[in-house]
């Protein structure tokens, strides 16, 4: 039986298409069976793993019911992955009947026995499409950069978390919160770290142990179509994903 775990933040450049392709890439290389899923209509998992996002279907056709959901995974060096691009930007406005929360989650009910992990890739945003990443997750991490900006962001899910348990998904939990680009050098690095501790325990949930710290190679790894964990298997944040991992598999999601 597959887990499903949803990197959500509604901030943006927090990291979370970064994890969401690293936890891929390192789950695939313990011999786990993955797939990714991107909710995000900049396609960022996609185009990050090399995919050509705009010349193949996509997971809004699948949510359309326009084309099977196997249709749509595309294999890939570092597991499977179905893809998105901006036309999913549209589905607030056309995935508007009765039971659309639960549209994600009927799709990959089809081919989740086919995996050991499931990794959803969200949108900076709480809209229809991460309120159907929760229905369907087992268990969310939050990505935050260590700025006071993205404290906002992670505050403002628990709303939405406390909601989506009550209506829809009441296994739904908060594995941790991951600071990205961390420097502990850095005081405000050091203030936001305590600041988020103290959100973590209103969210009933930890900050991670592992934090990721900042390379120059993450934001060169997409370029290459690859994720860091490949592009520079050494760089300190490829070592803190496996790390991240770790962390992960001792939680038994």
């Amino acid at each position: 039986m597959s887990a499903t775990i949803a990197i959500t933040n509604q901030k943006g450049g927090v990291g979370k298409t970064t994890t969401a392709a690293a936890l891929l890439c390192a789950f695939h290389q313990q011999g786990k069976r993955v797939l990714g899923v991107d909710l995000d209509p900049q396609g960022s998992l996609g185009f990050s793993l090399g995919l050509d996002i705009e010349r193949c279907a996509t997971i809004y056709d699948a949510l359309k019911g326009q084309t099977p959901i196997e249709d749509v995974v595309v294999q890939t060096e570092n597991g499977d992955v179905l893809p998105s691009n901006i036309l999913l930007s549209a589905a607030e406005l056309e995935f508007n009947r009765p039971g659309r929360e639960f549209l994600l989650k009927n799709q990959l009910s089809k081919i989740a026995d086919r995996y050991d992990y499931i990794i959803i890739d969200t949108p900076p945003a709480l809209n229809v499409l991460t309120v159907n990443a929760y229905v369907c997750a087992d268990a969310l991490i939050i990505p935050m950069a260590p700025e006071i900006l993205s404290l906002l962001g992670v505050a403002q899910i628990k709303e939405t978390i406390e909601t989506v348990r009550q209506c829809y998904n009441s296994r739904l939990r908060v594995l941790g919160i991951l600071l990205n680009k961390f420097n502990a050098r850095l005081t405000l690095n050091r203030e936001v770290l305590e600041m988020s501790e103290q959100i973590a325990q209103q969210l009933d949930t930890q900050v991670f142990q592992t934090k990721i710290r900042a390379s120059v190679t993450v934001a060169e790894a997409p370029a290459h179509g690859e994720s860091v964990l490949t592009y520079a298997p050494r760089a300190k944040p490829s070592l803190d994903f496996h790390d991240l991992m770790d962390e992960i598999l001792a939680l038994q999601v």
